[in-house]
């Protein structure tokens, strides 16, 4: 068994369900302590998160992921114990197993031989670990960067572990990812008598024709890295579940995932304008997750798509597709961010797997990108 590979079961044994961390964070610092790296522990809450360096000054390259987990879900679902590492055909099963801990171990390991044979590498390897990636990520990344910012501490490149690749080991690199802005929405109304309407607001009917609008529209075209703006309802309700009432009130979620072309000011605002004209009475809370950020080819880029193609004979898309990642927050103190892992298609699924023979293959796409960007 590689050692990468020993060290991804590892990880998987510990149970680690957001925000919890289930010791996966002191085996990763006790490896990385033997490495040679200064470790900073910078809990938050019931977040738990740390900080490591070897080297120093610039460029300073960060490995970022998180050790939290989402759910297992209904266990009868599950072939094997969600918490038990199983490898079957070829397959590693286990939550997590590809969100992110193989990525986990692969870094970490990559890190270890490359200082070994490198020891006077230049600038600063870093790792920038959380427990609250699958969470609220409040007092995750988010506040880790914080406290670096507060200090003047700068990261030039990151690479986020997140499973960035769709049918093929390293087919995708993520250099962005839209913005998220969510909205809770209440629309007001009067409760009545299905059979006396005149007495009566029906929420339903004043919320329909704006949200056919809104669910139509077409917001922008995107560019050429990023797709175009979409709009969803997430959740909708109303009403008491009696046939004959008509409801006093309606409550809606919906996500509005945005692209460079568009601003948090200017989403709200046709939202909102499009509530008004359909005279629809409402009170409306927003939520913003992320801005839009977009890493352009550089560096830290060509080092990745360079190690993928060497390593994996394969040349990778470059990509703003997908969800949110920890990259928004590190993306604003100015660093090039990319996001390379394992293959997506099970991630926060039950029987969550991940390849065996790829997890030792990201190893080596990491450790070649380190050699690339920081050997002496």
């Amino acid at each position: 068994m590689s050692s990468t590979l020993e060290l991804t079961e590892q990880l998987i044994s510990r149970e680690s369900v957001s925000p919890a961390d289930g010791g996966c964070q002191a085996l990763m610092i006790e490896r990385l302590t033997a490495a040679g790296f200064a470790v900073e522990n910078l809990p938050f809450g019931p977040v738990m998160n740390f900080w490591a360096k070897r080297g120093s000054g610039s460029p300073v390259f960060c490995f970022a992921g998180h050790t939290d987990v989402v759910p297992a879900g209904p266990l009868d679902e599950w072939q094997t114990d969600p918490f038990s590492p199983v490898i079957k055909e070829g397959m590693l099963y286990g939550r997590g197993a590809a969100d992110m801990k193989s990525a986990l171990a692969a870094m970490l390991i990559a890190s270890e031989e490359f200082v070994a044979e490198h020891p006077n590498h230049r600038g600063t390897i870093a790792f920038l670990i959380t427990s609250d990636e699958e969470g609220p990520s409040v007092d995750g990344t988010r506040k880790v960067v914080e406290v670096l910012n507060a200090r003047r501490e700068k990261i030039d490149w990151c690479l986020v572990g997140e499973p960035s690749s769709e049918t093929r080991l390293g087919d995708t690199i993520k250099i962005g990812r839209r913005g998220s802005l969510s909205g809770r929405l209440t629309v007001h109304g009067i409760q009545g008598h299905v059979a006396y309407p005149q007495f009566a607001d029906n929420p339903v009917h004043a919320l329909a024709p704006a949200l056919a609008e809104l669910t139509a529209r077409g917001w922008d075209q995107g560019n050429r890295h990023f797709q175009p703006t979409t709009f969803q309802v997430s959740n909708i309700s109303a009403g008491t579940g009696a046939p004959n009432v008509i409801p006093g009130e309606l409550k809606a979620r919906f996500n509005l995932r945005f692209s460079t072309e568009q601003s948090v000011e200017s989403l709200q605002a046709a939202v909102e304008e499009v509530l008004s004209r359909h005279r629809v009475k409402y009170s409306l809370e927003w939520f913003i997750s992320g801005h839009p950020f977009l890493t352009a080819p550089g560096v830290l880029s060509e080092a990745a798509c360079r190690a993928v193609q060497e390593q994996l004979q394969l040349v990778p898309k470059l990509s703003t597709g997908g969800g949110t990642s920890d990259g928004r927050f590190i993306a604003p103190m100015g660093a090039q961010v990319v996001e390379l892992g394992v293959i997506n298609a099970t991630i926060h699924k039950v029987n969550e797997c991940v390849r065996v023979a790829d997890i030792e293959r990201l190893r080596a796409v990491y450790r070649r990108t380190l050699e690339l960007l920081l050997a002496a």
